[in-house]
């Protein structure tokens, strides 16, 4: 074991489910570890403003079932400049930590990344996207719970859409990866699931709901990921209306509401997992990289892996839910 005295932790980019029982879980094995723990707020902003506060066991009590983020995230430009940076150091410096756990996703581990090798400063990360976009982790903190999220509200959808005959373009998370809209295309019985990493063809689209409305479908769910390459849910609708009207046809973007929420059980597991892992591997000497679950079993990828590659949709599953929305 490394003879580090004090680590930091902070939550950036986007919040997830999980955070905060992945910020707990940091907390309260350092301080098993005899270690000083200290709370970044705002992400690398908090890094360069000084705004870093130390946490006690008390601190991190009855957090472990909340959605969101105790230490607040943010953006921050100015940490991708020297000057941001050499701040941020500096703060470090002065509250004599030794150490970062940073949770969040490629934009997070992209500033640790270079920050890490700059200063030749230890970081581990925690995967925390609701996306599943990251390479080294079968999942990612947050992704099941929205998951249950997404699949509630279409539930709910259905239930009208059955009522007016109506054909809902329901749009999820996903600018680069259509984990969410395959997983809750199928939990939903979608009509049909549009992601980014298939091309969409609108003709086969309106196939596909002709057919349904020749077998008396009276309804329709589609699920449109927002980076599917048609221009997401909107564009996607006002194609397919121009040439099949046989529904009334309505768009939902379900947006940030995909992000709330208290975590599922699954979530609070990977969090506590990974954050107890990441002080593991700082106290071990580890550093630029970030832990993740593969197959039951903690792993570390390099920073740079998890954010260049990406982990491949298993296009088996994309084509069971082609055959099973029949």
């Amino acid at each position: 074991m490394a003879k580090i005295k004090k680590i930091g932790v902070l939550t950036s980019g986007g919040d997830a489910p999980g955070m905060n029982a992945c910020v707990r879980a940091v907390v309260r094995t350092a301080i098993y570890y005899d270690l000083e723990v200290y709370g970044i707020y705002c992400g690398y902003e908090g890094l360069i403003s000084n705004n870093i506060k130390k946490l006690e066991r008390h601190s991190v009590s009855n957090i472990i079932q909340r959605g969101g983020t105790i230490l607040k995230t943010a953006r921050s430009e100015k940490f991708k400049t020297d000057e941001g940076m050499e701040m941020a150091y500096q703060n470090l410096k002065t509250h004599g930590i030794e150490g970062l756990v940073v949770i969040g996703g490629d934009g997070t581990f992209t500033g640790a990344n270079f920050f890490g090798k700059k200063y030749n400063f230890p970081i581990v990360g925690c995967p925390g996207t609701i996306d599943n976009d990251l390479y080294g982790s079968d999942f990612t903190i947050g992704f099941d719970t929205a998951l249950n999220t997404v699949v509630e509200c279409i539930d709910k959808i259905r239930d009208t859409a059955d009522s007016h005959n109506r054909l809902f373009f329901i749009e999820v998370m996903g600018r680069d990866a259509g984990f969410i809209a395959l997983y809750t295309g199928i939990a939903g019985g979608a009509e049909a699931i549009l992601i980014p990493e298939k091309e969409t063809r609108i003709d086969d689209l309106i196939h596909t709901l002709e057919n349904d409305y020749r077998s008396n479908k009276t309804s329709g769910i589609i699920i449109v990921a927002e980076g599917e390459k048609e221009g997401g849910a909107y564009e996607v609708a006002k194609k397919v209306k121009e040439k099949f009207n046989f529904y009334d046809t309505r768009v939902l973007i379900l947006g940030h509401l995909q992000r709330g929420g208290s975590p599922s059980c699954f979530d609070r597991v990977l969090a506590s997992s990974t954050g107890y892992a990441s002080v593991i591997a700082l106290l071990k000497g580890e550093k630029n990289c970030m832990v993740g679950v593969i197959n039951n079993k903690t792993v570390l990828t390099p920073f740079e892996k998890a954010i260049k590659q990406h982990p491949e949709l298993n296009f088996n599953i994309v084509e069971m839910a082609r055959i099973l929305s029949l």
